[in-house]
C-alpha cells in the first residue's frame, strides 16, 4: 500500500470532470489534500489565493491550454512543480514543456501508481527547492548582520559617515534575482549547483550543494549527521545510519575542493558528533 508520510497540497487541472475525480480520488487516497480546477484559468485564479506544491494539468483544454499553463505558474512561482497529462502526445509538445519547466510528463491514461510516483517526486522536489531557499536566505541574513556590525563598528570610529554607512548597508541588503554569494574563499551560484575557487568552477549534485550550504548557514556550530539527513535529505534517521549517509557526500565534496585547488579541510569532521565548516569562511 502507498503510504504519504508528509500530506502535501495538490491542484489537479483538466476540462473533463470524470478524469479530475478519478485523479483526485487516486491522490487523496494515499493523504495528498487535493483541489480541483476546471480549466488553466480557474487554475491561476485559484493559485492566487493558494499554494500548491505539485499542478497536475492536462495539456489539451478549451482556452488556456497545459504548456501556456506552465508558462503562466513559472512566471508566477519558478519554484512550483508542474506535471503534464495528455492523451495526445507528440514530441514537440513535450520537448516545449519540458523547456518552460515541467517537471514530468504522463501519458493518459495513466495508472494509478504511475500518477502518485510522479507527483510523489514532484512533492519531493518542491520540498527540496523550498529548503534549498531557506538556507539561502539564512546565508543571507548572516551576511547582512555581520556586514551591518561591520558598518556600525566603521561609523563608529569615523571611517564612514552616515551617507557612506547607508551605501554599505544598500550594497549589502540589495536583493537580485540571481545572486552570486562569496563565502571565505568560495563563490556560489544558487541557481547553479555551482562553487568556485578563484576563476575555477566545481559542479556540485543538489545533495553536495545543499549540505555545503546548510553548514555554511549554521557556520560557528557543529552539525550532527542527524541533523544533516533530516534537513538536505529530508527524511529521519538515527545517528549511526545517518553518518552512512552524509559521509559519502563529505568525501565527494572534499575531493572536488581539493581538484580545484582548495584545502579539502574547509569541512571538519568533529568526531563522534558531526561536521562544521572551517574558520577560512567566517
Amino acid at each position: 500500500m502507498d503510504v504519504v508520510i508528509e500530506s502535501a497540497n495538490v491542484l489537479v487541472v483538466d476540462d473533463e470532470g470524470a478524469i479530475r475525480y478519478s485523479v483526485s480520488k487516486t491522490l487523496q487516497r494515499v493523504g495528498y489534500t487535493v483541489a480541483e480546477a476546471a480549466s488553466g484559468e480557474e487554475a491561476l485564479d485559484m493559485m492566487g489565493g493558494q499554494t500548491y506544491d505539485v499542478v497536475l494539468t492536462d495539456i489539451r483544454m478549451p482556452g488556456l491550454d497545459g504548456v501556456d499553463l506552465v508558462r503562466r505558474i513559472k512566471e508566477m512561482d519558478a519554484d512550483t512543480i508542474v506535471i503534464l497529462m495528455t492523451g495526445y502526445p507528440s514530441l514537440s509538445t513535450a520537448v516545449e514543456a519540458l523547456r518552460l519547466g515541467a517537471h514530468d510528463y504522463l501519458i493518459k491514461p495513466s495508472s494509478s501508481q504511475d500518477i502518485r510516483q510522479s507527483v510523489a517526486k514532484g512533492v519531493e522536489r518542491s520540498r527540496n527547492l523550498k529548503r534549498r531557499r531557506n538556507l539561502l536566505d539564512a546565508i543571507r541574513n548572516n551576511v547582512q548582520e555581520l556586514s551591518r556590525n561591520d558598518a556600525d563598528f566603521a561609523a563608529a570610529l569615523g571611517l564612514v559617515d552616515g551617507d557612506d554607512k547607508q551605501r554599505l548597508m544598500d550594497a549589502v541588503t540589495e536583493p537580485t534575482a540571481n545572486t552570486v554569494m562569496t563565502l571565505g574563499p568560495l563563490t556560489i551560484y544558487p541557481g547553479r549547483y555551482q562553487i568556485a575557487v578563484g576563476d575555477r568552477p566545481i559542479d556540485l549534485t543538489p545533495t553536495e550543494f545543499d549540505l555545503l550550504l546548510y553548514l555554511a548557514a549554521h557556520r560557528g556550530r557543529v552539525v550532527s549527521c542527524h541533523e544533516l539527513v533530516r534537513e538536505v535529505r529530508g527524511y529521519g534517521v538515527d545517528e549511526t545510519e545517518a553518518r552512512e549517509v552524509i559521509r559519502p557526500h563529505v568525501s565527494n565534496l572534499r575531493r572536488k575542493l581539493k581538484t580545484a585547488g582548495q584545502d579539502a579541510d574547509i569541512i571538519i569532521n568533529v568526531r563522534g558528533i558531526g561536521y562544521r565548516l572551517s574558520e577560512q569562511v567566517e
